[in-house]
């Protein structure tokens, strides 16, 4: 039998987005702010983001109603696919059975628009003008770019310099929905002004565009920021893929044993898992949920858990989660969406709870997993969605040698057609696995703020 397609009706198109904190046996630490070291109140939010946002950042509240704009917009690729891997469960001789929910028919190829459509729109509807924002493989800059031209709201993306230079095609595109897309660390801010004084050749990270993007909405009344990942609301905005998926797999009479997805700073990953986590705390079946990590910047797996700023300036409050340490910056590996120093909060707290594992792949492994599922099913993945694909491959091989049968259930959040060149580079025997040096990572987690020490 081939890959068969589990697809919901329009109607059938979640109304609410799911909000684990709701469900929590103990909440999240509160963000800090960086000069008092108190729980950061709603009102220091107010200069970057608006208001219908910041409140759904600090909301416990279970369900949070998606706006019908909103829906509209989704309607274009929403609900996306459901697809059982029999062509993969076959290359592989596994008794598993393989799931996974493919995010990337969205007009920018990947997840990222579910959260940038909210964010423009509610953007939009407080009067903003501009949007100030950064991007590691240019999924989030390019899905924002789009999200901001159906709104009309101007989108200004600083793009961590590796993948500026690695992948051209996703600045392009941010540059067709009519983005303005600048290479970070650049000379258009303070703070990339002094990264670039101090380190001329810098590759950049998340964390200093991040700096960038923020300082630019700080200084500006008419400019809010927008994040991709990390924060709550951007990871509630994520729970319609699990929302979908728990339909999709009543479809298919079945429930999933093992969940995976990709870690980066967390929102792909909580858009999946949340809904069916949040099914068990309240009662329900438990499933095994596994986080995978690029081996170059393991922040679930090396980093450590502590109030860290989110940024490599120094500009954002603290919060705390698994982290690297700001000042860490990684090698410049292909799957640049996962080349953050930290880890979602929320996604951090689960972890802590002992409610998931975590496990780190190089890159060059997660590309022939990749390349073996692309061969198999016919959609090559992001490099970013390469790392999921390999946790489930290991997952179901797991199953071949235990000789059991599970359900297997992962979120492939993107494709790959703008990554030609990392593929190329594998072909050719150029990807290579870059290790951080271990004495960098040590000193960035001795300048973690004092009292995360």
């Amino acid at each position: 039998m081939d890959t068969i397609k589990y697809v919901l009706s329009e109607e059938k198109l979640p109304r609410t987005w799911y909000n684990l904190v709701a469900d929590l046996p103990t909440p999240p630490p509160p963000p800090l702010h960086p000069g008092t070291l108190q729980p950061l109140g709603p009102d220091a939010l107010a200069p970057l983001f608006p208001q219908a946002i910041i409140a759904q950042e600090v909301s416990a509240e279970r369900e949070i109603e998606i706006p019908e704009p909103v829906r509209q917009v989704y309607r274009q690729w929403r609900p996306s696919p459901l697809f059982r891997a029999r062509r993969l469960e076959r290359v592989l001789d596994t008794p598993a059975r393989i799931y996974y929910k493919y995010e990337g028919v969205s007009p920018s190829g990947s997840h990222k628009p579910n959260t940038a459509v909210a964010q423009a729109f509610y953007n939009q509807q407080e009067g903003v003008r501009r949007i100030s924002t950064e991007t590691g493989a240019g999924q989030w800059g390019s899905s924002l770019a789009f999200a901001g031209s159906l709104f009309g709201i101007e989108v200004q993306v600083f793009m961590v310099k590796v993948s500026y230079e690695q992948k051209p095609y996703r600045r392009a595109l941010m540059q067709t929905y009519g983005a303005t897309c600048i290479a970070s660390p650049s000379n258009t801010t303070e703070t990339g002004r002094r990264i670039l004084a101090e380190h001329p050749d810098s590759p950049g990270s998340l964390g200093i565009a991040i700096s960038e993007a923020v300082e630019v909405a700080a200084k500006d009344p008419h400019t809010k920021y927008a994040l991709g990942s990390v924060l709550n609301h951007v990871l509630l905005h994520q729970t319609v893929i699990g929302n979908e998926a728990l339909l999709q797999l009543e479809l298919a009479d079945d429930y999933p044993d093992v969940l995976v997805g990709c870690t980066g700073g967390g929102s792909n990953f909580a858009g999946l898992i949340f809904p069916f986590l949040g099914v068990q705390l309240r009662g329900g079946r438990k499933v095994r949920i596994l986080a995978v990590e690029p081996a170059a910047c393991p922040s679930l797996t090396r980093g450590r858990y502590a109030y860290d700023f989110g940024d490599t300036g120094r500009l954002t409050p603290l919060v705390k989660m698994h982290t690297l340490g700001a000042d860490f910056i990684p090698p410049g590996f292909h799957a640049g969406g996962l080349r953050y120093h930290g880890m979602a909060p929320l996604v951090s707290h689960i972890k802590e709870l002992g409610l998931m594992d975590a496990v780190a792949y190089h890159q060059t492994e997660c590309f022939e997993a990749g390349i073996t599922f692309a061969r198999a099913e016919g959609i090559l993945p992001a490099p970013e969605a390469n790392h999921a694909v390999k946790g489930a491959i290991d997952e179901a091989l797991r199953c071949k040698q235990e000789g059991v049968s599970r359900t297997i259930l992962f979120n492939l959040c993107g494709h790959g057609h703008f990554d030609m060149q990392a593929y190329m580079d594998y072909f050719a025997g150029k990807l290579r696995d870059q290790p951080y040096a271990e004495s960098a990572l040590a000193q960035s987690l001795a300048g973690l703020p004092h009292l995360a020490r």
